[in-house]
């Protein structure tokens, strides 16, 4: 009779800090590599973007990489959220991390088709079973943004932006910003 190994949120405490991330999705344990200069650069743009955004009235706290704690078994880094300043006040744990679920999700694909399904449909189903209200998939590679917007339980494509169109959400009033402005068009890719 063969055991399944069901990781927590305990197990990544053990883990070295080696450069890499881990998650865990289902007690599955996920490993991706140091992200790729386009990936954070794209990461560092949106977060400007939002940032700005909030400075100029918004409300909440966009942040890179923070660690969501959902369950012990559901423990992962999207590479940036936003989350309102209600909601935030409501999961910030102690201990630094969120222990629920921010109003977007935000994941910027990394290379590789494992890295790509993660994001693409096990992340999105996790996102959507723990009450993300958007997730936007950025693909710095296509130029393209995929919104997915809450629907009854799920995430489902409201919408695929491509450089020239605005990047607007009706959870961020008056925030708007020109998807190819993402993206670093001075190194070519």
């Amino acid at each position: 009779m063969s055991t399944i190994l069901r990781y927590t949120s305990a197990d990544l405490e053990a883990l070295p800090d080696d450069g890499r991330r881990y998650e865990i999705i289902d007690g599955e344990l996920y490993v991706s590599k140091q992200p790729h200069y386009h990936h954070q650069y794209t990461c560092g743009r949106i977060i400007k973007f939002l940032d700005n955004w909030i400075d100029h009235g918004g409300d909440g706290r966009a942040i890179v990489a923070p660690g969501v704690i959902f369950t012990e078994d559901n423990d992962v880094v999207p590479d940036v959220v936003w989350i309102s300043t209600a909601r935030l006040r409501a999961v910030l744990g102690e201990d630094g991390h969120l222990h629920g679920a921010p109003e977007i999700a935000i994941e910027v694909l990394s290379p590789g088709s494992a890295n790509s399904l993660r994001d693409r449909e096990t992340k999105r189903d996790l996102y959507a079973r723990r009450g993300v209200q958007e997730y936007w998939l950025i693909d710095w590679r296509a130029k393209q943004i995929e919104v997915y917007r809450r629907r009854e339980n799920a995430l489902e494509l409201a919408i695929t932006l491509f450089s020239n169109d605005q990047l607007t959400s009706p959870l961020l009033p008056g925030f708007a910003c020109r998807v190819g402005a993402l993206f670093d068009e001075l190194i070519n890719s």
